[in-house]
């Protein structure tokens, strides 16, 4: 299974380095990953295999939000299900 997560917010050192390193401590392997600061907004999409994720969905993706909100940026992570089933027409 796949999840997609998505990172916005003022542009500082260390936004990938940290989200990336709270995949691994999960062991959630990203797959896939794009980012690009426009001004000073960062801004990062990442497609993430959490076949062999270490806690269930929502345990994960409540810990990328708080650490979001302790850090003024919005994650937000979704399960492939639900962004498949959102997108189909």
């Amino acid at each position: 299974m796949k999840a997609v997560i998505t990172v916005v917010g003022k542009d500082t050192v260390g936004i990938l380095a940290k989200v990336s390193g709270i995949c691994a401590e999960y062991k959630v392997n990203i797959i896939d990953v794009s980012q690009t600061v426009m001004d000073d907004m960062f801004c990062m999409i990442m497609m993430a295999d959490i076949t062999d994720s270490t806690v269930d969905f929502a345990a994960f993706a409540d810990r990328l939000e708080q650490y979001g909100k302790d850090n003024r940026l919005a994650i937000h992570t979704m399960h492939e299900e639900i962004f498949n089933s959102m997108h189909r027409i």
